[in-house]
């Protein structure tokens, strides 16, 4: 009995998941491309910190596989 209840519960869920795909016309693309819809709100800055991050744990680095002074300097 528990098992049919799993199945169908799983078949509602799935249903639901389905229902919130749809087709995106031509002309509501640009609404989709403004810079509000992006992931991450100022992409230039967050490339800027992850540089700067990326650079000052690459000076810990046992590898020696290159990377920064650990200064975060360009």
């Amino acid at each position: 009995m528990k098992a049919k209840g799993a199945v169908s519960l799983l078949f509602v869920l799935l249903l639901s998941c389905l229902s919130a795909c749809t087709t995106v016309q031509p002309w509501e693309r640009g609404v989709l491309a403004k810079p509000q819809m992006g992931l991450e709100a100022n992409p230039m800055q967050s490339r800027m910190r992850t540089h700067v991050y990326s650079s000052r744990e690459a000076a810990g680095d046992v590898n020696f596989s290159g990377g920064g002074g650990g200064c975060g300097c360009y």
